[in-house]
């Protein structure tokens, strides 16, 4: 396996995940899942997480209305996931050391950006708790462009935006599936570990150019 440092030089646009990767709000999606499906009888099992997890919340309404057989719409179900997940993410803790990491990047000359499947007002609320805004160019948010992160056209799609070339890019991400084609368009990849996805470990870490198990590997 390769040694990623990018702290250190080498690869210069650093695209961060959010959820599960710099913020530890994983678990506010797991508890909304939990009542949703509570108050329709439904089990939480592992083929629902894998229906929605990582992806955008279209998506994720699309397959929760097929596979609960729901007579609600799209958006009214998504209007009770907000409900749900209220204000949570006004006080999501970071993740270990990801604040000392950015800060060497930043020290170090990257640039750096958030690409995210979060919902924009939910993403919004996480960065202004923590001041986040200043280490980073912008946040592209997954939701705007209609795609969710299990394709490699849409990390392909996001280095041509931000003017590079996938190759000079370094993603860091928990999600296996956002991982897999982020390797498949060419970017260079490094896992982060978030104990919602421990099931993934070891398919992490062979796909990935490097895995941490927290920030504080890379400080």
């Amino acid at each position: 396996m390769m040694e990623v440092s990018p702290a250190k030089g080498g690869n210069d646009m650093l695209i961060f995940d959010l959820d599960g990767t710099l913020t530890d709000s994983n678990g506010v999606w797991k508890d909304v899942d939990e009542v949703f499906l509570a108050r329709r009888n439904a089990p939480y099992t592992q083929e629902y997480y894998e229906g929605v997890a990582h992806t955008i919340l279209s998506n994720c309404a699309v397959f929760t209305k097929e596979y609960l057989h729901l007579e609600e719409s799209c958006e009214e179900i998504i209007a009770e996931w907000m409900d749900l997940a209220g204000d949570a993410y006004a006080s999501v803790p970071l993740k270990p050391h990801v604040r000392e990491y950015l800060d060497r990047c930043r020290a170090a000359g990257h640039r750096m950006v958030i690409f995210t499947a979060c919902v924009p007002e939910h993403c919004q609320a996480a960065v202004a708790h923590h001041g986040l805004m200043e280490y980073f160019e912008r946040v592209i948010y997954a939701q705007e462009l209609g795609v969710d992160k299990r394709s490699p056209a849409i990390f392909r799609r996001v280095a041509e935006m931000l003017g590079e070339r996938p190759r000079d890019c370094v993603l860091f991400d928990d999600s296996l599936s956002a991982c897999k084609a982020a390797k498949a368009a060419g970017m260079t990849v490094v896992g982060v570990y978030d104990g919602h996805m421990a099931g993934a470990m070891a398919d992490m870490r062979e796909i990935c150019d490097r895995f941490i198990m927290d920030f504080g590997e890379l400080v």
